[in-house]
């Protein structure tokens, strides 16, 4: 269904096993990148409205992911870490050149934003299927039903605003270049890493 061209090794998952909280610190930075994500499209391309309308809604619910994520790490005990680097969503970036025009570079945005989701679904079932801990389990299985959402409804709006079939072009050739990124990650406890 996500069209990923590489899996994630399973074996990610006992790499997460190891620090949870670490995990959970990643995933709460991710949720609130994505929040930034939405309110970024909505001051760049103001007159989409359909597409405000759906960043706003969007907004609120990576919020409130960012809340659940930040609930579960205090539930355990922790304090939310600091940020780190995301090495995939850095290399994913290079893929399209800079500039072009508004309506391409709205593309692209979209592309990335879609490809963000759709591995991060990925990563969640993983999560969902293999984390020996039930209540994460259960929680990233609940969290993995929105993230496919947001990965079609990205996808669809880049299909709305440019031209399907150089659309379609650009999406294959992205899932290309990210599964090679991939095949260099999956060693650390990131949701991308």
């Amino acid at each position: 269904m996500l069209g990923l061209k590489l899996p994630t090794d399973p074996r990610w998952v006992n790499i997460v096993e190891k620090n949870i909280e670490e995990i959970l610190t990643d995933h709460a930075f991710c949720e609130q990148k994505a929040t930034s994500t939405a309110i970024s499209l909505i001051v760049s391309f103001p007159e989409y409205t359909d597409l405000v309308q759906e960043m706003t809604a969007l907004v609120k619910e990576e919020i409130s992911h960012f809340k659940m994520v930040h609930d579960k790490i205090i539930e355990r005990g922790w304090v939310l870490g600091r940020d780190r680097r995301d090495d995939y969503v850095i290399a994913l970036l290079k893929f399209f050149p800079k500039g072009g025009s508004r309506t391409t570079q709205l593309v692209h945005r979209l592309l990335y934003a879609a490809l963000i989701e759709a591995r991060s679904c990925e990563r969640f079932r993983l999560l969902s299927e293999e984390l020996e801990d039930e209540e994460l389990a259960e929680f990233y299985r609940n969290l993995m039903v929105s993230e496919a959402n947001h990965y079609t409804m990205f996808l669809g709006f880049a299909r709305q605003y440019g031209e399907k079939k150089e659309v379609d072009t650009k999406w294959q050739q992205l899932l290309e270049y990210e599964a090679e990124i991939i095949s260099n990650l999956g060693t650390n406890e990131a949701i991308h890493g």
